[in-house]
């Protein structure tokens, strides 16, 4: 039961992307080369949402995991608030921002989970690697079209 609720927090953080799709709008911004093609992107993020169910359900079972699971919560919650402030608000700076804030938030939970648990630290590491491309990706777009 416990792993269906972190998979139901990570489907609400994906239902962000049915609802705030890139569009048009992402289509006319100047992206890198390093881009990923647009069918990676869902592929990518239900493989991670998967994991990040998996890791949550994993932590949950952990004595003393109540601050990784801390980070769990919060890097959901900047999870689904960078959809809509990004491709919903077109606010590149401000997706920035969130991002980085994620990025902060996932490598201590990361750090903090290979501590308690080293394959439920490996089982973030993907989502670490997707939000390097990510961050990467919006700090281009955002210095690309000012």
């Amino acid at each position: 039961m416990t792993f269906f609720i972190f998979l139901l927090a990570c489907a609400a953080a994906a239902s962000t992307g049915v609802i705030f799709k890139p569009g048009a709008w992402y289509e006319s911004l100047v992206k890198p080369g390093f881009t990923p093609p647009n069918w990676l992107f869902p592929v990518a993020w239900s493989i991670i949402y998967l994991l990040l169910a998996w890791a949550g359900y994993r932590l949950s079972l952990i004595p003393d995991s109540q601050p990784v699971l801390a980070l769990w919560a919060a890097q959901i919650a900047l999870n689904t608030l960078w959809t809509p402030v990004f491709f919903g608000a077109h606010q590149l700076l401000v997706g920035m921002l969130i991002i980085v804030l994620l990025w902060l938030t996932v490598a201590a939970m990361v750090v903090l989970a290979v501590r308690l648990d080293l394959i439920t630290g490996l089982i973030l590491f993907p989502y670490l690697a997707w939000l390097c491309v990510a961050a990467a990706l919006n700090f281009s777009i955002l210095r690309n079209n000012r």
